[in-house]
Order: structure tokens, then C-alpha cells, then sequence
């Protein structure tokens, strides 16, 4: 198999360790971007997540956690963490009301993280 062309050389008797391709390749994703995104993609990879981010948004007030419990398939501390890690993302806030806390979506916060996603991801093609 031999092949050359102005962009990459494909040829069975290329010594190895040799680039096929002669370079030209670039992308416009900078690496902030693509940790910003990798970062976003990955607290919204998890599927109780976007499970409890769907519950909030649907209940626009506020839940509990003991509501969340009942409504997914996992127990109180799984649903705290993925909730920690939510608030931590700033994409709910909680109140505190006596001994009760009840959670609930930032739209802003969402809406902000939609605009970066189609942003990045519009980069890609």
C-alpha cells in the first residue's frame, strides 16, 4: 500500500517512528475551553444527576432530599453527594427551613451551562 499526497504519506516502507501525516492539523477548541467543557461533560455524565437536576426543574419550587430518595433508585448519602457536587457546580441552591432542606434549580445557572455546551460543542463541527 503506497499512497502520498500533500497531507500524509502512507507507505509500507516508512521507518518507524515516522509521522504518516506532514502536519497542517490544527483546532480551534484552546484547552480552557476544552477543560471547561470536559469538566461540565463529566458532572453532567453521571445519570442521577441529570435525574435530579429533570426532578428539580419539573418541581420548581423546592424537594427534599427525602423526596429525592423515594423518586431514584439510590439511597440518602448518593443523593447528598451528587447533590453536594451540584451545589459545588452552582447549579441549585438550597434553603434551610427548621431541620428540612429543601433544594432547587438556578435556571441562570443552567441556562448558563446550555449557552457553554452548544458554544463548545458547536467548535466540534
Amino acid at each position: 500500500m503506497k499512497t502520498d499526497t500533500d497531507t500524509c504519506r502512507v507507505t509500507a516502507d516508512r521507518p518507524l517512528g515516522t509521522r504518516c501525516c506532514l502536519g497542517g492539523l490544527e483546532g480551534v477548541l484552546a484547552d480552557e475551553t476544552a477543560r471547561e467543557l470536559a469538566d461540565i461533560l463529566q458532572l453532567l455524565g453521571h445519570p442521577v444527576r441529570l435525574q435530579i437536576l429533570d426532578i428539580l426543574s419539573r418541581h420548581g419550587g423546592q424537594v427534599c432530599v427525602c423526596d429525592l430518595e423515594a423518586a431514584l433508585p439510590v439511597k440518602q448519602p448518593t443523593i447528598s453527594h451528587h447533590l453536594r457536587l451540584l451545589r459545588e457546580a452552582g447549579m441549585i441552591g438550597f434553603e434551610r427551613h427548621g431541620q428540612w432542606v429543601y433544594h432547587f434549580v438556578l435556571p441562570e445557572a443552567v441556562a448558563r451551562v446550555r449557552e457553554r455546551l452548544m458554544a463548545g460543542l458547536g467548535m466540534l463541527g
